[in-house]
Protein backbone atom coordinates (compact mmCIF):
# COMPACT_ATOMS: atom_id res chain seq x y z
CA UNK A 1 0.00 0.00 0.00
CA UNK A 2 1.57 3.16 -1.03
CA UNK A 3 -0.66 6.29 0.11
CA UNK A 4 -0.39 9.77 -1.45
CA UNK A 5 -1.10 13.10 -0.14
CA UNK A 6 -2.22 15.81 -2.11
CA UNK A 7 -3.83 19.13 -1.70
CA UNK A 8 -5.12 19.11 -5.54
CA UNK A 9 -9.03 19.36 -5.52
CA UNK A 10 -8.46 18.79 -9.72
CA UNK A 11 -8.15 15.38 -9.71
CA UNK A 12 -10.63 14.02 -7.32
CA UNK A 13 -13.23 11.96 -8.95
CA UNK A 14 -16.23 13.77 -6.89
CA UNK A 15 -18.66 11.00 -7.85
CA UNK A 16 -16.12 8.21 -6.74
CA UNK A 17 -15.94 10.52 -3.62
CA UNK A 18 -19.55 11.00 -3.02
CA UNK A 19 -19.77 6.67 -3.33
CA UNK A 20 -16.92 5.97 -0.31
CA UNK A 21 -18.17 8.55 1.63
CA UNK A 22 -21.83 6.94 1.68
CA UNK A 23 -20.63 3.15 2.17
CA UNK A 24 -18.75 4.00 5.08
CA UNK A 25 -21.58 6.09 6.59
CA UNK A 26 -19.74 9.99 6.63
CA UNK A 27 -21.98 11.11 3.78
CA UNK A 28 -24.58 14.52 4.80
CA UNK A 29 -26.40 14.37 2.02
CA UNK A 30 -24.65 16.62 0.15
CA UNK A 31 -25.10 16.13 -4.08
CA UNK A 32 -21.74 15.45 -5.83
CA UNK A 33 -21.83 19.14 -7.19
CA UNK A 34 -22.14 20.43 -3.77
CA UNK A 35 -19.04 18.02 -2.38
CA UNK A 36 -17.15 19.48 -4.80
CA UNK A 37 -17.91 23.26 -4.16
CA UNK A 38 -17.37 22.19 -0.50
CA UNK A 39 -13.74 21.66 -0.90
CA UNK A 40 -12.87 23.92 -3.89
CA UNK A 41 -13.72 27.03 -1.71
CA UNK A 42 -11.47 25.74 1.55
CA UNK A 43 -8.29 27.48 2.37
CA UNK A 44 -6.86 23.94 2.28
CA UNK A 45 -7.71 20.69 1.70
CA UNK A 46 -5.78 17.44 1.83
CA UNK A 47 -6.79 14.22 0.28
CA UNK A 48 -5.29 10.90 0.06
CA UNK A 49 -5.23 8.31 -2.36
CA UNK A 50 -4.19 4.47 -2.43
CA UNK A 51 -4.10 3.93 -6.05
CA UNK A 52 -6.90 5.84 -8.07
CA UNK A 53 -8.60 5.32 -4.89
CA UNK A 54 -9.47 8.62 -2.70
CA UNK A 55 -9.68 7.13 1.18
CA UNK A 56 -9.15 10.22 3.41
CA UNK A 57 -10.21 13.56 3.29
CA UNK A 58 -9.72 16.68 5.34
CA UNK A 59 -10.17 20.29 4.86
CA UNK A 60 -10.25 23.89 6.53
CA UNK A 61 -11.55 27.40 6.27
CA UNK A 62 -9.31 30.20 7.29
CA UNK A 63 -9.68 33.94 7.30
CA UNK A 64 -6.01 33.71 7.09
CA UNK A 65 -5.72 36.28 10.00
CA UNK A 66 -6.64 34.06 13.24
CA UNK A 67 -9.31 32.10 12.52
CA UNK A 68 -9.64 28.32 10.99
CA UNK A 69 -12.01 25.83 11.08
CA UNK A 70 -11.39 21.92 10.46
CA UNK A 71 -14.35 20.03 8.41
CA UNK A 72 -15.09 16.74 6.65
CA UNK A 73 -11.83 14.67 8.68
CA UNK A 74 -12.61 11.41 7.60
CA UNK A 75 -10.36 8.55 6.79
CA UNK A 76 -12.11 5.04 5.00
CA UNK A 77 -12.64 2.11 7.80
CA UNK A 78 -10.31 -0.01 6.49
CA UNK A 79 -7.67 2.79 6.81
CA UNK A 80 -7.95 4.17 10.17
CA UNK A 81 -5.66 3.81 12.84
CA UNK A 82 -2.28 4.18 10.71
CA UNK A 83 -1.55 7.84 11.22
CA UNK A 84 -3.30 8.94 7.91
CA UNK A 85 -5.60 11.53 10.10
CA UNK A 86 -2.81 12.72 12.08
CA UNK A 87 -0.68 13.44 8.67
CA UNK A 88 -3.50 15.62 7.66
CA UNK A 89 -4.10 17.46 10.66
CA UNK A 90 -0.93 18.30 10.61
CA UNK A 91 -0.87 19.31 7.16
CA UNK A 92 -3.91 21.74 8.63
CA UNK A 93 -1.85 22.84 11.27
CA UNK A 94 1.46 23.63 9.34
CA UNK A 95 -0.87 25.57 6.92
CA UNK A 96 -2.65 28.32 9.72
CA UNK A 97 0.58 29.75 11.61
CA UNK A 98 -0.77 31.82 14.62
CA UNK A 99 -4.37 30.66 13.83
CA UNK A 100 -7.05 29.74 16.36
CA UNK A 101 -7.85 26.61 15.37
CA UNK A 102 -11.85 24.98 15.72
CA UNK A 103 -13.53 21.91 14.78
CA UNK A 104 -16.30 20.03 15.94
CA UNK A 105 -16.17 16.14 16.85
CA UNK A 106 -19.02 13.69 17.72
CA UNK A 107 -17.04 10.83 18.63
CA UNK A 108 -13.25 11.37 18.44
CA UNK A 109 -12.07 13.67 21.05
CA UNK A 110 -9.61 11.59 22.75
CA UNK A 111 -7.68 11.35 18.67
CA UNK A 112 -7.86 15.55 19.01
CA UNK A 113 -6.84 15.48 22.67
CA UNK A 114 -3.65 13.88 21.13
CA UNK A 115 -3.29 16.11 18.70
CA UNK A 116 -2.88 18.85 21.21
CA UNK A 117 -6.50 20.12 21.01
CA UNK A 118 -8.64 20.84 23.77
CA UNK A 119 -12.10 21.12 24.69
CA UNK A 120 -13.98 24.54 24.17
CA UNK A 121 -17.83 23.96 25.43
CA UNK A 122 -21.07 25.54 24.28
CA UNK A 123 -20.49 25.18 20.79
CA UNK A 124 -23.59 26.23 19.19
CA UNK A 125 -24.91 26.19 15.38
CA UNK A 126 -27.81 27.28 13.61
CA UNK A 127 -29.41 26.80 10.03
CA UNK A 128 -30.16 29.20 7.78
CA UNK A 129 -33.71 28.35 6.22
CA UNK A 130 -33.51 24.43 5.20
CA UNK A 131 -30.27 22.32 5.47
CA UNK A 132 -28.58 22.49 1.86
CA UNK A 133 -30.88 24.08 0.11
CA UNK A 134 -28.66 26.99 -1.58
Amino acid sequence: MTLVYSQNCDIIDWSALGDELIQDDFHNNRTTEQLQASFNNSFICVFVHDGNRCVATARALSDQICNCYVVDVWTQSAYRKRGIASCMMQMIIDAVPGQHIYLQTDDAQLFYEKLGFTVQPDGMFRISGEWLQN
